[in-house]
């Protein structure tokens, strides 16, 4: 990967949609190049999909929650592997301290992220959670 490289992942990370025009003009370089680029990003795994983000707010009934997890000796990529086919699990991080693992949920009632709390803390190897459900989001 070189500096254009790093320049179309800034600006695809910021605008997914950005036509290969545009991007060539911010970058100084040929569309051509900019498309060969991208392809070689893509074939690479280095891109390995494209999303949308959604506006904080806008996904209505949505409870969304911060779960932070202390995982059992040496079982952290078998409890990995469950989360990573959970569909609450909207992000997953591994972190130093206290806790192993924080995840991000969503759920579209109480009733379901109850039963996905449930479900969750059933899996093999977790030894202890806390949960917070967000209530507001802030732009920094």
């Amino acid at each position: 990967m070189n500096d254009t490289d790093s320049q179309i992942l800034g600006l695809l990370r910021d605008n997914a949609r950005m036509s290969i025009t545009d991007i060539s003009q911010k970058v100084r370089v040929s569309r051509n190049t900019v498309q060969k680029r991208i392809e070689y990003l893509e074939s690479s795994g280095i891109i390995t999909g494209y999303t949308v983000r959604l506006k904080p707010g806008s996904e209505k009934n949505t409870i969304r929650a911060w779960m932070n997890i202390m995982v059992e000796g040496t079982k952290t990529s078998a409890v990995v592997k469950e989360l990573r086919i959970d569909p609450s699990v909207h992000t997953l991080h591994t972190t130093n301290g206290k806790w192993d693992l924080l995840v991000e949920l969503k759920s579209d009632s109480l009733e379901s992220f109850d039963k996905n709390l449930e479900r969750i803390r059933t899996i093999s190897g977790i030894y202890n959670t806390e949960t917070s459900i967000l209530l507001s989001t802030y732009k920094a």
